[in-house]
């Protein structure tokens, strides 16, 4: 292109949920919104957490003008810890946006170092060639936002996640503002596609407060109420039947412990004088006079709610009559682990209300009735679909399509992919590095590909350690082989295998000797390729096969 374009593209957020972070560049600025982490696969043992990698990022730092944030989920703020270690740039949000993340980088030791800005619809933040301001969404959390990158070549904006609710609870969406962008031209959308197979509008949070009076009502004993800690506006509307129905309130777990805190210190959270009490005195309360909220609605093992399933916790065992809501969606991926807790929660007596069936829920993204009117609103050029999985963005792709974005302008890009726009004229060109970073406790990027592949070998078919002490010298076998198993199998019952196995190393290692075979790497290789195939043909299992040679002088043996 002759003039200088404008380009847009994902670090992470697209064909995956999560890991949300989108670059605008134009000259020497460079936008990025959002900074999120992802939860790891069944095919990731060990991982903790999925951030992107921001390689480009940290290649041209001192043209990155700042952090623009949407809102305070996980999966749009979780990465920043790890990534501002790197990256060291200011963060522009909302007020409990910025709360939310001001109590992760206090626990990561990097607050002094990073400089927050308060970011609202009234105050837009003016670079050389950019100007970035913001509009109100509704969310299922507050101070939602989208962002609009105003470049010479027109708008880019940003939906964030949102959906057009009619009946709010707290602030609604700025109607005006989206209708007064579509006005003047908006160059490129990027739109959430989470919900794009989900027909007609995403229910109002409205409905989900008056369910919530209707359990309040009817349950006699103890009622457990498991969300998202980030739900802010769920936990209010909690909190206010508790209030009515005259019931204490314990919270349990960590992440939710804190939202509380901030949430009331920032006045989006409101409990009476009174109302809450402390862990350890929920057993000195009538079981009708108390409410818990806690962790644990995805079904994650160390969750509180799991832990009361496994009855494992140690405030809090299930009692005959005791009412549990789960006040979420699985996500994808999370629905065995949800359904395994409810069935234990059943097996213990409880009564669990869950799913479709109950108005205990609804999302915070629109379905496609949502998103054709902010397409209708905004009236975009260019068409991006981010923030889901491939069959949403292409679902997404094909609905603006169908409500006025010309034919070929909505592009279905890759985590990487870069779209050049100008007012003429769109096209997809290079890609840059857009990888993932897997963390590990406190490793962040050392586990990769190779690793993971090991660590599912030996989940699925366990380990053999064969042990062995060589004279190196004298071309001698001192002691061994000895052969170790770890989840390969139960050695009292297999001890006929493990003699045939120690034999047929014993005879290997004999014939190495005779040919003075002096590579220990040589032997270990040679050790691998004659038993790996010979357990499988044995049992069919291939476990990993490690080899241990220590080298020792006979005289050595004979002094000691």
């Amino acid at each position: 292109m002759k003039k200088e374009s404008v380009k847009i593209f994902a670090l992470g957020g697209l064909d995956e949920i999560g890991k949300n972070m989108y670059v605008v560049e134009y000259r020497d600025e460079i936008i990025v919104i959002d900074s999120g982490l992802k939860f790891p696969e069944e095919d990731m043992p060990g991982i903790d957490l999925i951030i992107p990698d921001v390689t480009y990022l940290v290649q041209k730092q001192d043209k990155v003008k700042g952090i623009f944030l949407t809102h305070g989920h996980e999966d749009h703020i979780g990465g920043l810890p790890y990534i501002l270690k790197q990256l060291n740039v200011p963060l522009y949000g909302e007020r409990l946006t910025l709360g939310l993340v001001r109590a992760k980088l206090e626990e990561h030791g990097l607050l002094r170092t990073t400089k927050m800005i308060p970011f609202s619809s009234e105050k837009p933040v003016k670079f050389e060639h950019l100007t970035v301001s913001c509009f109100r969404t509704n969310h299922s959390i507050p101070d939602s936002v989208g962002v609009v990158v105003s470049t010479p070549e027109g708008h880019v904006v940003h939906t964030g996640d949102f959906k057009f609710d009619f009946t709010p609870v707290g602030h609604g969406t700025d109607y005006t503002a989206l209708a007064q962008y579509g006005k003047e031209g908006v160059l490129a959308l990027l739109s959430d596609s989470t919900n794009s197979e989900r027909e007609g509008y995403t229910g109002s949070e409205q409905k989900v407060g008056n369910s919530l009076f209707d359990v309040f009502q009817k349950a006699e004993g103890r009622i457990l109420f498991a969300t998202f800690a980030s739900n802010v506006y769920r936990l209010q509307q909690v909190v206010e039947a508790a209030v009515k129905y005259k019931r204490k309130i314990a919270v349990f777990g960590r992440s939710m412990e804190k939202v509380f805190q901030i949430g009331q210190e920032l006045g989006y959270i409101k409990v009476p004088k009174g109302t809450l009490v402390e862990g350890d005195q929920i057993n000195r309360i009538p079981d009708h006079q108390i409410v818990i909220i806690c962790t644990g609605s995805q079904g994650e093992s160390m969750a509180v709610l799991a832990r009361i399933a496994r009855g494992a916790h140690r405030h809090i065992q299930i009692i005959p009559g005791d009412t549990v809501v789960f006040s979420s969606s699985p996500i994808p991926g999370n629905t065995l682990n949800v359904n395994r807790t409810i069935d234990q929660l059943f097996r213990m007596g409880a009564d669990v209300i869950y799913g479709k069936g109950f108005d205990i829920h609804a999302s915070g993204h629109g379905s496609r009735e949502d998103m054709k009117l902010m397409l209708r609103l905004l009236k975009p050029k260019y068409f991006i679909p981010i923030h889901g999985e491939y069959r949403m963005l292409v679902k997404h792709r094909d609905l603006a399509e169908e409500v006025g974005v010309e034919k070929g302008n909505g592009f279905l890009l890759e985590n990487g992919q870069v779209l050049h726009i100008t007012k003429e004229e769109a096209r997809v060109g290079e890609k840059v590095h857009a990888g993932a970073l897997l963390v590990d406790g406190h490793g962040i990027g050392d586990v990769g590909n190779i690793v993971l592949r090991d660590r599912m070998k030996l989940s699925d078919d366990g380990l053999i350690v064969i042990v062995m002490t060589i004279d190196m010298k004298n071309f001698k076998l001192l002691s061994g082989p000895d052969v170790i198993s770890r989840g390969f199998i139960f050695v009292r019952e297999s001890t006929d295998l493990i003699k045939e196995t120690e034999s047929k190393i014993k005879s290997l290692m004999d014939d190495l000797m005779v040919q003075k075979v002096k590579s220990w790497s040589n032997i270990k290789s040679q050790i691998i390729d004659s038993i790996a195939p010979f357990i499988y043909k044995k049992i069919q299992r291939r476990p990993m096969i490690i080899p241990i040679i220590m080298e020792v002088k006979q005289e050595d043996v004979v002094k000691n």
